[in-house]
């Protein structure tokens, strides 16, 4: 797979002031724009075949002053309304200031001390720095997720160019998803602007295979049906359980709860069927899950409309979900035997992706 490079901006040394050249040339169009405006019918009026700034002087009436001020304000109305409703692009420049800064602070980039020529070059020799080689990088906002795609040149910056994960994530303050090798260049897919793009419990919802987690993040559960949730003690694992588990029981999905401490998701069982905590019927739930499997998989080889290749939506056959809270908690509660046991029903149940 080769890189389209005609996507996504690129990352030049001239962008680590990108924010500032940006503000002051959209701030300056636009006072001059509206200072034009506001002082059009005295432009029209002025005589300038026979106007001499030398012998007519630079004078500025209340008037000129007032439209000054007008000009200035909307410019600061301006720059609120851009930050306010134009949040995403401000981001990306901001982005791809720091990918600059990044490069050249870090110095991965090649240049040469050249003289500056001029006629006082003689009386006072003067040196600066040329960029010769920067490295391509590009930056690109789509659908909620960064893509940083880095070229890989087998040059002396690679390794750093190849373990950028870290900077990414703290700079840009987007959490990783994705870290991807192709033939040429490396590709960083970031998760933007985590705090924004959340949303209430009562907007997660599935349809149609998916369930929304964030306004830029969907789990295609009709694609990819396993999932893991991990997180520190306190760190609302079970909470966000919860919250799948209330937007699935408003479809047709079929859910089997497993919790093992008899604790937040065993409650539901009082409201709910298939809610189960002992170890017993642990185990009995996962054996019983499993041989359902199976059979669903010979009824639909079996079913008319069967397609190789095809899961479960295709037929319009409900989705069914094993829910395991604590998951090694419960393991801790089994024997040896037990356990490979149970191990081993449980990843042909990973398996099947049906």
């Amino acid at each position: 797979m080769r890189m389209n490079w005609n996507k996504g901006h690129r990352i030049r040394a001239s962008d680590k002031h990108l924010v500032y050249h940006f503000s002051i040339g959209t701030l300056l169009f636009v006072f001059m724009a509206v200072l034009l405006l506001l002082n059009i019918k005295q432009l029209i009026c002025t005589d300038w075949e026979h106007f001499s700034l030398l012998e007519n002087g630079l004078t500025l009436s209340p008037y000129n002053f007032i439209t000054i001020l007008i000009a200035t304000g909307v410019c600061a109305l301006v720059a609120f309304l851009y930050y306010r409703f134009c949040y995403d692009s401000f981001k990306k420049l901001l982005h791809r200031q720091k990918l600059a800064r990044m490069i050249l602070e870090n110095k991965w980039y090649e240049a040469d001390t050249v003289q500056d020529s001029g006629f006082f070059t003689d009386l006072q020799s003067r040196s600066r720095e040329k960029i010769v080689w920067f490295p391509k990088i590009y930056y690109q906002m789509e659908k909620g997720l960064l893509h940083i795609r880095c070229e890989i040149t087998l040059g002396k910056y690679q390794d750093q160019l190849l373990r950028l994960e870290d900077k990414l994530e703290s700079g840009l303050y987007c959490e990783l998803t994705d870290k991807t090798l192709h033939d040429g260049y490396i590709e960083y897919t970031l998760l933007y602007d985590m705090i924004a793009n959340r949303i209430t419990i009562d907007e997660v919802r599935a349809e149609n295979g998916c369930l929304r987690l964030m306004k830029n993040l969907v789990w295609e559960y009709d694609a990819l049906p396993h999932a893991l949730i991990a997180g520190g003690t306190g760190g609302g694992k079970t909470y966000f359980l919860l919250t799948l588990i209330e937007a699935l029981l408003h479809t047709n999905a079929v859910l089997y709860i497993l919790d093992p401490k008899n604790s937040d998701l065993a409650d539901l069982g009082t409201v709910m069927p298939n809610v189960y905590h002992t170890k017993e019927e642990m185990i009995d739930c996962v054996n019983a899950f499993y041989e359902g499997m199976v059979q669903r998989s010979e009824e639909m080889k079996r079913h008319p409309n069967y397609k190789t290749g095809e899961n479960y939506a295709y037929l319009g056959l409900p989705p069914c979900f094993l829910i395991f809270d604590e998951y090694v908690a419960f393991f801790e509660m089994l024997g040896t035997k037990e356990s490979v046991s149970l191990l081993s029903q449980l990843k042909k149940i990973v398996m099947l992706l049906f």
